[in-house]
Formats: structure tokens, C-alpha cells, sequence
């Protein structure tokens, strides 16, 4: 009897040892990540404030949290670093033959990309997991972006929006010098690298938190086929980059003109002066149809005058004049068929003052939809003789905003958000970040020799084997199929992950353990060395009980865990708290930018 506290004490450290190690191996992150939640630990990193750097602050984290943008910045560095340095080098030949000629160091940084690098580096600190509360400062970036444009950023003038266009504008411009530089380089023989890699499939996975086969592969914008009726949403491309069409309609003689194509990367909505309205009333004034008075339609120019030259014809008498108006006519009747906004050079047409003033229609369409749609209220209201004030109208916007017409409409969901408090030229930026990573973030399966994606258990040289208990079968028959010792089965994420591989019909090894593969199966402990449960103490069973209670607190904390979808995070530079989806849509009076990602699930 003397021994029997020793036993006791050694099965209570057996199986505190035991709930421990399994909580590690199916799910080492779960408290660390799903705790996130709490008041005490911070799921994001924040950004220091060093210089009323607000207005900055606020937009890397917005633009921390779209994934489309991360996805592309992923892609474009990789591709950069494959096709080698010598492909964006400054070529002064081509150079000189531009239009409009750019400064061989302003050209150096576009094709080489040093916003884009720039930018990818900080959003990827920005996406760390912290087990503690972590800050960061953005002048890396800020630096970088002050290189590329050889000048110092104002802080005299802290606007979010302003910020934005920059940083957008020129990301574009690195996109586009970088495709004209590896089209040049095309046709100079040089082979580049097309499609994507495995190394760019897996770090996009890492960031994710994806398995590499869930990331499609990708074709580059070189091989991708354009569509026919325009280019497709998932095609290579700059995610803020979109395209808005405006037509117009003489409403007299029903002419429309070839429609001016205009790109954006941001748009900016006017709010309206009053107490309160719509993120859709703010796109009818750019989106609806507008009708202007007094426009000269080059269609009735013509038909003006070629009524003035058949006129003219009646009444003179001269052959020779005679053939050339018929001449003329023959000349403006062929230009009305074919091509009105082109009359022909060598007719002499009557005054354009002389024209008749028609009434027409113009209507704005988005004709190319951007995968991420930045949306800026413009809440400026300026007065003659008087200081600048902000509009102060509240301002509903939806978690899903439906664009376009009934034949190509699209959908955008939600993503970021940047709001101000305060005056006109005082005031504070803050940003609200939609949490789109999976939760919680727990390894899907244990890390084996094929790296951190196998599925196979990796050996363990460090685990102590101890005896076990050999579990039996529902009919009372005791597994003897595998070699090591079974485990008593959990209801984890991880064990229904592998589950759900084996089920593909693919040959799988023995069941993942925290023990090496190579056990012996003489190792197994005998039914006559292990106690009876009927002669086991109640602070043993007691034990044992606490014990399994544990192993089951992951899945207790994931049932009371808030809904993914409703989950956000709340940032004022290096203060960061958990919000819902109610408290953002309830800053309706603060709200400044919107971060709209597409939703392709109903495409």
C-alpha cells in the first residue's frame, strides 16, 4: 500500500502528459489563434503613429486584408525575380522612340517594380499571426515609396483618399511597364517564364492557410485568350484596374458615337447634401442617364449639310459646279453610312456655328469590372468666399453591393473599410478589416518527411515511449491490424481531415501518432498488466475524466466562437480590437473608403 500514491501520481502525470500532447499534435495553434478573440491578445498587427501617419495606417491595413491584392502582389514579384533583372533593365533605344519620353531612372523603377516589392513585404508583416500584442512601422514602405517618386510625402496634407490613388496609380504603372518591358524582351529572343511555379502556388498557400492543391494554377496574361466580348475577370491584371465607358444618344436622330473608354483604379462618388442617403444614390449620380442641352451630334451636322449642298445644287447652273457639289453629296451621303464622326477631308462643310443644337443622353457604364472596387465618398463641400467643410450626411452601404445591368451584372462583397472622425481638416483615420483568414488556424494534419503539406506522421526521436492501453472494437475484438499500439479515437479536425483523404481511394500509411512508425508490436501492454477499471481509485477516474474534458475544450471553444463571416477587426493604428459586421455598417456618418472584393461564386 505504500506505493499506491506513487501510482496515482504517476497516471495523473501519464495523463496530463497525454491530453497535452494530443492537444499539440492535432491542434498546436488552436489557442493561440482562435483566442484572438479576446480582450487580452491582439490578431493583427498594428502600425505605429509616429508623424500623424493615420492616414497611411488606415490604408495598408485595408489593403492588408483583400486577398485578391495579396494573391497578385504574390504573383507579380515571383515573376519578376524568375524572368531575371536583365529583363527590366532600361532599354534607351525603345526609350527614345516614345511618345512621350519618361526619365530613364523614373522608367528603371517602374519595370522594376519597387513599390510593388514595397508593398508586398509590408502587407505580408501585416498578415502575421502574433502571439503577443506586435507593432510595426510603416516607413519601410513609406521610403520606398518616396524613392520611387523622388520626393518627400506631405504631411501638411493627410488625406486617405489621396494616399490611396497614389499608392494604386502607381502600382498600375509598375503592372503595365512591366508587361511592355517583357513584351520587348519577347521579341529580343529572350525566354521568360510563363504560367506560374510551385513556389508561387506554395506561398500563396502558406498565406492562406490552403493545402498547395487548392491553388489553381494561373496563365499569364501572354498566353491567356482574350474573350470575345471583352476581357475575362480571371485573366492577368492589376485588381484595382477597371474600365468605364460613356455613351451618348442624340435623342433627335437616335446617332450614337463610338463610346469614350476611360480606366480607373478608385472611384469617387459625390455625397449629396443631405441628411441622410445611399451607397446607391451616391452611384446614380455618375451611373445614371443624364440629358445636356445644346450639343452639337456630328450625325445632324451632316445631314445639315448635306441639305445645305443639295440646295445649293437647285439653284446654280454651272456644270462645273454642278459636279463638284454632287461630288460633295455623293462624298457626305457615304460618310453618313459608314462613319459620321469622321466627315470627309476634302468637303468643304458649312460653319459649325451654323449647325442645329440638339438635345442628347449620356450615359457611364462600367464596361470592365475590377477585381477589388476602392469606392471613395467624396464629403468635401466647397463654398465661394468661404472655408471648406465637410458633409456630414450619413451614408448606408451594404455588405453586398450588386453592380452593372441585368445582363452583366456582378457582385461585390464587403472586404475593408476606412472611416474619419472629425472636421474637414482635422481629424482621425481609422480602419475596419474583415477577418477573411480560416479559423480556427490549426495544422490540418502532422508534419511529415514530404514537408509541412505530408500527410504521413513524421518520426518523433524525441517522444518517450510509454505502455498503452489497447482499445477494442464496438463487438468486443480487440485491433490488431496495425503495428503500433491504437489510440483512443478524438473527434478532431484533424483526424476528420485525414479521414476524408483516405476516403479518395489513395493508399495511406498507419494512422498518424505522436510515437515513432518503427514500435515494436511486442511493445503493446497486456490485459494482465493493466488495472481493472472497477479497482481504479475515483481521484484516478476523476483524473482521467478532467483529462479527456480538455481534449474536447478546442471543440467547446469553436461551438461558442463567433460566426467567421461576422468577424472584424477594428484598427486605430496600434490599438486593435474585435468588431461585427453590425458595427461597421453602423458607421455610416464616418465612412470615407470603401474595399469591395468580387464575389465570383455567382458568375
Amino acid at each position: 500500500m505504500p506505493d499506491k500514491p506513487l501510482t496515482i501520481a504517476t497516471y495523473a502525470a501519464g495523463a496530463s502528459l497525454a491530453a497535452v500532447t494530443l492537444i499539440y499534435v492535432f491542434g498546436p495553434t488552436f489557442f493561440l489563434d482562435d483566442g484572438a478573440s479576446s480582450t487580452k491578445k491582439k490578431g493583427v498587427v498594428g502600425l505605429s503613429n509616429a508623424a500623424n501617419d493615420c492616414f497611411i495606417n488606415s490604408i495598408l491595413q485595408a489593403l492588408s486584408g483583400l486577398p485578391d491584392l495579396r494573391i497578385y502582389l504574390i504573383r507579380e514579384t515571383h515573376r519578376r525575380k524568375l524572368d531575371g533583372p536583365e529583363v527590366y533593365d532600361v532599354d534607351l533605344e525603345r526609350l527614345s522612340l516614345e511618345a512621350r519620353p519618361l526619365k530613364p531612372d523614373t522608367l528603371a523603377g517602374l519595370q522594376q517594380g519597387i513599390v510593388t516589392f514595397a508593398l508586398k513585404e509590408v502587407l505580408d508583416r501585416l498578415n502575421e499571426r502574433p502571439i503577443h500584442r506586435k507593432v510595426i512601422s510603416p516607413q519601410p514602405f513609406v521610403r520606398a515609396l518616396e524613392r520611387a517618386f523622388s520626393s518627400r510625402i506631405s504631411r501638411q496634407q493627410q488625406d486617405a483618399q489621396e494616399f490611396l490613388q497614389i499608392v494604386t496609380e502607381r502600382l498600375c504603372d509598375e503592372y503595365h511597364a512591366g508587361t511592355k518591358a517583357r513584351r520587348q524582351a519577347q521579341n529580343h529572343g529572350i525566354t521568360l517564364a510563363t504560367g506560374d511555379t510551385v513556389s508561387e502556388r506554395q506561398e500563396i498557400a502558406e498565406q492562406f492557410g490552403l493545402a498547395p492543391g487548392a491553388v489553381p494554377a494561373h496563365q499569364s496574361a501572354e498566353e491567356a485568350e482574350p474573350a470575345e466580348d471583352g476581357p475575362s475577370l480571371d485573366e492577368d491584371g492589376f485588381p484595382f484596374e477597371g474600365k468605364i465607358e460613356s455613351q451618348i444618344e442624340c435623342l433627335t436622330c437616335k446617332f450614337k458615337p463610338k463610346p469614350t473608354v476611360s480606366t480607373f483604379v478608385t472611384l469617387t462618388l459625390n455625397v449629396p447634401q443631405v441628411s441622410s442617403t445611399s451607397l446607391g444614390a451616391c452611384f446614380d449620380g455618375i451611373f445614371k442617364v443624364e440629358h445636356i442641352d445644346d450639343f452639337k451630334c456630328e450625325y445632324c451636322r451632316l445631314e445639315h449639310a448635306l441639305k445645305a449642298k443639295t440646295h445649293e445644287l437647285s439653284r446654280t447652273t454651272m456644270a462645273e459646279a454642278k459636279e463638284r457639289l454632287e461630288d460633295d453629296i455623293d462624298k457626305i451621303r457615304e460618310a453618313l453610312e459608314n462613319d459620321p464622326e469622321t466627315p470627309p477631308k476634302d468637303v468643304e462643310l458649312p460653319d459649325p456655328k451654323l449647325a442645329p443644337r440638339r438635345r442628347i443622353a449620356r450615359h457611364m457604364y462600367i464596361s470592365s469590372f475590377p477585381k477589388v472596387l476602392a469606392v471613395h465618398l467624396s464629403r468635401s463641400v466647397f463654398a465661394v468666399g468661404s472655408v471648406s467643410t465637410k458633409n456630414l450626411a450619413k451614408v448606408s452601404f451594404p455588405e453586398t453591393l450588386p453592380l452593372g445591368g441585368l445582363l452583366n451584372q456582378q457582385r461585390y462583397h464587403l472586404l475593408g473599410t476606412v472611416t474619419h472622425k472629425g472636421g474637414h481638416n482635422s481629424g482621425h483615420y481609422e480602419s475596419f478589416r474583415r477577418q477573411v483568414q480560416p479559423v480556427p488556424f490549426s495544422t490540418p494534419h502532422s508534419f511529415g518527411v514530404g514537408g509541412v503539406y505530408s500527410h504521413q506522421a513524421s518520426p518523433n526521436p524525441s517522444a518517450i515511449q510509454s505502455p498503452r492501453m489497447s482499445t477494442s472494437n464496438l463487438d468486443g475484438a480487440t485491433d490488431r491490424g496495425s503495428p503500433i499500439p491504437s489510440t483512443p479515437s478524438l473527434d478532431s479536425p484533424s483526424l476528420r481531415s485525414l479521414s476524408s483523404h483516405s476516403s479518395l481511394g489513395t493508399t495511406r500509411g498507419p494512422a498518424p501518432t505522436s510515437a515513432p512508425t518503427s514500435a515494436p508490436r511486442e511493445y503493446t501492454a497486456s490485459p494482465s498488466l493493466r488495472p481493472s477499471v472497477s479497482s481504479r481509485p475515483k481521484s484516478l477516474r476523476s483524473l482521467k475524466e478532467k483529462a479527456s474534458s480538455v481534449t474536447d475544450l478546442p471543440h467547446q471553444l469553436k461551438r461558442r466562437s463567433k460566426p467567421r463571416k461576422d468577424r472584424w477587426w477594428r484598427i486605430s493604428d496600434d490599438k486593435i480590437k474585435e468588431s461585427k459586421t453590425s458595427d461597421v455598417l453602423g458607421m455610416q456618418k464616418e465612412i470615407y473608403l470603401l474595399f469591395y472584393e468580387l464575389d465570383r461564386r455567382h458568375d
